[in-house]
C-alpha cells in the first residue's frame, strides 16, 4: 500500500524514481519491481535499491542528483532524512510515527466502537502509523468499555501468517517484541494494570506479543506518550468534550484520531478540535484515495493521496510571456505580459 502511494502518483507526473523498502521488509517491493519489469516500462524509470537505511537510505537523502525524498517510517529517522536534504536543499515529505487518540463517549455505538477500536489498534500487530493507541473513554462507560474490548482481545487468534485461522501473526522482526516487552514492562512500573494479554505469545518460536489491553493509565505514562509499534492500547479516562480533547492533542503527535458518538455537532466539533491529520468518526483507520493523508507536529509534512499528491511530485512554476514592448517615452519602455 505505501508502495503505490508513492510510486502512482510519481509516474503519474513523469518522474523517475529510486525506491528503497525498509531492510525487514524487501520482498513486497522486489516482487513489486518484477512486475513492472514486465508491463515493459522503459528501464531505469522505476528503480528499487535494497539495503539498510544508514547506508542506503543516507546515501538517497544527502544525494545531490536527487531532488525530492518522500519517507514513511520513524520519526527519528524523518528528523535524520530532513537534515541530509539540506545539501541540495531537495524537497522532502514525511509521513512519522503517531500515538493517535481515539475517543469514545457515553452515545457511542457500542458494539461497533469496541470491534473497530481494536482492530484499528492490533491490524498488522499493531505496526501502523496511525494505530488507535490511545483510547480516551468517558468516565461514565470506562469499565464496561474495558471489559467489552478485553473479551475482543480474547477472540485474537495468534500464530502462524499462512494458517487460514490466525487473526494475529508475528511483529517484524527480533528487536520489534524486546522493543514491545520493554514497554510492557515500563508500563507495570508506572502503574497500569494489563486488562488482557501483557506478555509474549504461546509460541515456542517466532517474534510472537500477545494483544495487550491497559487499563489505570495517565496521559503522562510513556506508555501513553511514545509510540510502541506493536498491539498495545492504553485505555485513559476523560470527563468531558474539553477533557478529551486536551489530552488527545497532549501528544507531540498528530497523525490520526477517533470519535465515536451518535450526536452529529459533538462528532465535527470535537473533529476539528483535535490536532491530527486524519479523523474517522465511528470508524477507524479506513482509508480513501480521494482524500489527503498525513501528520502535523512530529507525525510529518505533506499530504499523500488526493488531488494534494499533486503537489508532492512536481514543481510550480511561473510563466510570463513578453507581447509587446512600446516606447512610452524615450527612457521608459511598457512590458505588457500575459
Amino acid at each position: 500500500m505505501t508502495l503505490s502511494w508513492k510510486i502512482a502518483p510519481a509516474l503519474a507526473f513523469g518522474n523517475t524514481l529510486v525506491l528503497k523498502p525498509a531492510e525487514q521488509t524487501p520482498l513486497v517491493a522486489i516482487r513489486l519491481g518484477e512486475l513492472i519489469c514486465e508491463t515493459g516500462l522503459p528501464d531505469g524509470v522505476v528503480n528499487i535499491v535494497t539495503g539498510f537505511g544508514p547506508t542506503a537510505g543516507g546515501a538517497i537523502a544527502s544525494h545531490p542528483g536527487i531532488d525530492k525524498v518522500a519517507f514513511t517510517g520513524p520519526t527519528e529517522v524523518g528528523k535524520l532524512i530532513l537534515q541530509a536534504s539540506a545539501g541540495n536543499l531537495k524537497r522532502v515529505s514525511l509521513e512519522l510515527g503517531g500515538k493517535s487518540p481515539n475517543v469514545i463517549f457515553p452515545d457511542a455505538p457500542m458494539e461497533q466502537a469496541v470491534a473497530l477500536s481494536a482492530a484499528g489498534v492490533f491490524r498488522n500487530q499493531g505496526q501502523v502509523c496511525c494505530a488507535a493507541t490511545r483510547m480516551f473513554v468517558q468516565e461514565r462507560i470506562y469499565d464496561e468499555f474495558a471489559d467489552r474490548i478485553a473479551k475482543k482481545d480474547d477472540e485474537i487468534n495468534l500464530g502462524a501468517p499462512l494458517d487460514r485461522a490466525t487473526t494475529m501473526g508475528p511483529l517484524v522482526s527480533s528487536e520489534q517484541p524486546e522493543r514491545v516487552l520493554g514497554y510492557l514492562k515500563l508500563a507495570n512500573e508506572e502503574g497500569a494494570k494489563a486488562k488482557a494479554g501483557g506478555g509474549r505469545g504461546p509460541q515456542e518460536k517466532g517474534y510472537f506479543v500477545k494483544p495487550t489491553i491497559y487499563t489505570e493509565v495517565k496521559n503522562e505514562m510513556r506508555i501513553a506518550r511514545e509510540e510502541i509499534f506493536g498491539p498495545v492500547a492504553v485505555l485513559i479516562p476523560f470527563k468531558d468534550e474539553t477533557d478529551a480533547v486536551l489530552q488527545g492533542n497532549d501528544t507531540t503527535y498528530g497523525l490520526g484520531a477517533g470519535v465515536w458518538t451518535r450526536d452529529v455537532s459533538r462528532a465535527h466539533k470535537v473533529a476539528r478540535a483535535l490536532r491530527a491529520g486524519s479523523v474517522w468518526i465511528n470508524c477507524y483507520g479506513l482509508i480513501d484515495p480521494i482524500s489527503p493523508f498525513g501528520g502535523y507536529k512530529q507525525s510529518g509534512f505533506g499530504r499523500e493521496l488526493g488531488p494534494q499528491s499533486i503537489d508532492l511530485y512536481t514543481r510550480q512554476v511561473g510563466l510570463r510571456e513578453a507581447l509587446t514592448i512600446e516606447l512610452v517615452d524615450d527612457s521608459f519602455p511598457a512590458v505588457i505580459c500575459d
